[in-house]
Order: structure tokens, then sequence, then C-alpha cells
């Protein structure tokens, strides 16, 4: 008998993926389509078209089928997962009137919504007046409203992308409450839009009736519909099943289901999020995002341009590793995997901050890269793994805070994203976290993530306990060497840990100076 199969999508960042899985949580075939992310008219800007991306996805799904076309009939259910905080703008007639503005765009306003006294009195009191200024600065709807006023009045539906692509696989303007991730008027504790009284609703210019209606993971989003079976070959009528956004799916898919287990993300941005059942924000006033789950929450830390910097190493120090790569028909990145060769744990005093990003709390809005310790000994080798190390510097630090935080300490990590493919980066983290590093089965643990939820609304398991217990599991593992944990332990606490609060008044003084990151 033919078993059922769930069909998972994950619009990423980098690519697009069309995967079937069983109930057991096994991918039996996938396929990925390769995507532009973004192009920019100025710097700061990255902006892709909607259209682009429903285009991709439907190439995604016939490239499946074309391969796999015998699947197609055990297919029983659709989930959707995509990049977080990219924003499309719709008119009356529900078509794009704009690129989408993508979540790395770094575009801002200092024409701000006012609030009144009896609003902004209290932030100001509880020290979070700057928090507001910056989540007001970069709100798309915000500046849009300044720079574009013409088409912002045109706008008639403000979608996230998981929105956009969920509308036209149905048809109807939804979306999941685990994708509201952005500069919008959600409730992140309630999981829902903001109550009328909430001060969001004054702080941006977006309306309640621009923004689409709410569904939790695990229930239908609506059926796929004839147009857009035409269009991804996927079967019309087929429930599409609302799960969450990729982080969200990821944390899920890799079996971080309780807060003893940690869950680290090296993609495009890099990750550290623990799953709670309680809200927990992590970092004051900045708030846990909604699982992958209904009524569970991820307490997630961020470093913004995470393993993009591999891409930035690439492009600026790693020619070599791209005209050899093409010869052998490789990937740059396995070659880089000689270079952590070449060079030992530490490399050799050369540390570095990866905040290529501001940021809004921790790291601030004046926040910029830095590598301090060169000497003559340092190579390209050293600058690769000093980012590998800083990363996950980083990341450990932002699970020390999480640990506060939840009052439970993480016993084990599960590492997914791409750079978790690395057998070194994979001992590095172990070292640097002086814990069991698990990559997980499989490395779509995005698209499983999604698959999951399709699976207990299809009732093929009879709750998210049992799923998880049934379509995750550990697979290689990574225990922590005592030698270079001892070494990293001492350099992150004695250096890495005192590098932005020294820093900092520099990075102020550079931005004053020299107007770069732009202050609002």
């Amino acid at each position: 008998m033919d078993e059922p199969l769930v069909l998972a999508l994950d619009q990423g960042t980098q690519s697009v993926r069309a995967m079937l899985f069983n109930r057991n949580g096994e991918l039996i075939a996938r396929y990925q389509q390769h995507i532009e992310p973004y192009f920019s008219h100025e710097p700061g800007q990255a902006e892709q078209h909607a259209s682009y991306f429903w285009e991709q996805l439907g190439l995604a799904c016939q490239g499946l089928w074309e391969q796999h076309g015998a699947l197609k009939h055990q297919v029983k259910a659709v989930a959707l997962t995509t990049q977080r905080a990219s924003v499309v703008c719709l008119d009356e007639h529900k078509q794009p009137i704009r690129p989408a503005i993508i979540w790395l765009d770094q575009r801002r306003t200092d024409s701000i919504p006012r609030l009144p006294w009896w609003l902004a009195a209290p932030v100001t009191v509880m020290g979070q007046g700057e928090t507001l200024r910056q989540f007001q600065a970069k709100a798309e709807c915000n500046w849009l409203a300044v720079d574009e006023p013409a088409l912002w009045q045109k706008t008639r539906y403000f979608l996230l992308l998981s929105g956009y692509l969920t509308y036209q696989l149905t048809g109807q303007l939804r979306d999941c409450t685990a994708s509201q991730v952005g500069y919008i008027p959600f409730d992140y504790k309630g999981r829902c839009w903001a109550p009328a009284h909430d001060l969001k609703w004054q702080a941006l210019r977006v309306r309640r009736e621009q923004l689409p209606e709410l569904v939790v993971p695990g229930k239908p989003l609506g059926t796929i519909t004839g147009q857009a079976s035409l269009a991804t070959g996927i079967p019309e009528g087929l429930p599409l099943i609302a799960c969450g956004a990729d982080k969200a799916c990821e944390v899920l898919g890799a079996g971080a289901f309780t807060p003893e287990i940690g869950n680290l993300s090296y993609g495009t941005t890099a990750t550290f999020n623990t799953c709670n059942a309680r809200y927990v924000e992590p970092i004051t006033f900045v708030p846990a995002y909604g699982a992958a789950v209904p009524d569970r929450y991820n307490s997630e830390i961020i470093v913004q341009r995470g393993y993009w910097m591999v891409n930035w190493f690439k492009r600026e120090f790693g020619q070599q590793e791209v005209q050899q790569a093409e010869t052998l028909g490789v990937a740059p990145e396995t070659l880089f995997e000689a270079l952590l060769e070449e060079s030992s744990p530490g490399a050799m005093g050369l540390m570095l901050q990866p905040f290529w990003n501001p940021g809004v709390r921790i790291p601030g809005p004046e926040a910029k890269g830095a590598i301090i310790g060169f000497g003559d000994v340092h190579t390209r080798a050293h600058m690769y793994r000093a980012i590998i190390e800083g990363i996950a510097y980083a990341l450990r630090e932002g699970k020390e805070r999480l640990e506060k935080r939840n009052r439970i300490p993480v016993t084990s990590l599960r590492v997914s994203g791409g750079g978790s493919q690395s057998d070194a980066i994979m001992q590095i983290t172990a070292n640097i976290f002086n814990l069991p590093a698990v990559r997980p089965h499989t490395t779509e643990t995005s698209g499983l993530g999604a698959a999951i939820n399709a699976a207990v609304a299809l009732g093929l398991h009879p709750d998210y306990p049992s799923a998880v217990a049934a379509m995750t599991r550990p697979g290689d593992t990574f225990l922590p060497e005592a030698a270079p944990a001892r070494h990293y332990d001492a350099l992150y606490r004695d250096v890495y840990r005192k590098l932005y609060p020294r820093l900092a008044p520099l990075y102020r003084s550079i931005r004053r100076i020299t107007g770069y990151p732009a202050r609002v």
C-alpha cells in the first residue's frame, strides 16, 4: 500500500526546496531551485519581485514532479515555510505594486509617528525610548509612507512573504501566527494581532484591515486552487497547513522541543533557540517568537550576518578555492575545510566579533564587526577559522543569556543549517560550547518541521510530542575535546566577552564621524 506523504515547501533566502516526507520523517524526494536573493539599486537596499518568488516556487515543484512524478498521488497535504520579515505590498486587486522588501534591507526613516504623551512617557521611564525609536525607524510601513507615499496609499494589503505565497497557493489572505516576525503590530505573547489599545498601532503606519487573517500551526490555511495547481503541479484541493517561518520550523525539525536542548542554526542568519512552554523574552522588551507548535514559544538570539560571513570570505579572500572548485565541480565551501585543518583552535589568538550588521539592543545600533590579535603568523586560514569561531562565541554568549532567563541549563545542542554539514565546524562548536553537538538525521530541518505540522494535521500522529518522537532523531554526535574546550573557554571569557563593551564607545564615535551605520 502506498504510504501517505506530505509536501513541504521551503522558500529560503538562497533557494526554494520542494520536499516529500513520510510519517517517519524520512526525506523521500527533494528538488532545489537556486534563486537570486535580492537586487539593490542603492547601498543598503535589498529587494526582489514577489512574482519571482512565486515563479521559482512553481519551478521547484515542477522539478520535483519531473523527477518523482509517480509519488504525486501519495501526497495528502502541503506545508509552506519561508524566510522571515520580508514584506509584500498588494493593491486592491491583490497584485504587487512594488518589489518585496527583503529582510536584509537596511533602510529606515527619521520621520516616525509621534506617540501621545500618555503612551510615550511610560516607555521613556522604563528606559526603552531608543528601542522603540529603532523599531519605528526600521519598520517598512513607516519609511514606505514617507519615501513612497503614492505607492503606500495604494497598498491595500501588507503581507509577509509567507502570506503572499499562501494567497498564491490558496486564494486566501491568511498567514500562520508562527510566521509573524518583523516590524509589525503583532502580540507575540498572545500570538495574535495586537489589541486596539497597544501602542504598536500608534507607533506604526499600518492598519488592521491591511493585514491577513492568522491561523495557528497545524490548522488549514486553505486548499490548493486550480490556478495554483497549474503553476506548481500540486494536485488541486490538497490542504495547505500552517506551520510557521523557516527558523521556527528548523527548531522543530531539529527535535529541539524542550528548553534543555539548544538549537543552533548555521544559516545566512545564525541563531540560537530554545523552545519553551513559557513566554521568555531573550532580552528584556525583545519578544520571544511563536514556535512552529501551538502554545509554545522560541526564545532566540540572532547573529544577523551569521554564515553570510562565509560568503563574504569567499568573495573577498577565497578566489583560490573558487577557481579550484570550478575545476573539481564542487562547492567552494567544501574546500574551506582545508583552511580549518591548516590552523589550530583559537587561530593563534585572532579573535573576531561577528557584528557586520548593527542591531537594536545586543548588539546596539552602533555595532560594527571587529578582528583583533593580528600578528605576522596569521594567514587566510587563521582568518577563516576566526570567522567560524567568532560566530560560535556570539551564539554561546546568547546561550548563556537564555539559560539565565529560562532558569534551565542547556545540556545538548542540535545544530542545523549549511554550516552543520562540516565535521570540522561541528567539532569546533562542541568544543566552544563544551557540550555534545548533534547533527539531526536530515539536513532539511526547516522542511521537516513543516512536514511535522502537516503530519499532525492529517492524523498521522496524534499530537506534536508523538510526531517529534517519530519524525526527528539524532544523526552524528560530536563530543567536546578537553584541551581545545579549555583553550576556547579561556579565550571566550577573558577576551571575547570583553570585546563589545570596550569597543562600543569607539563604534559610536565611528558612526558619529562617518555617518555609518546611519543614526536616526
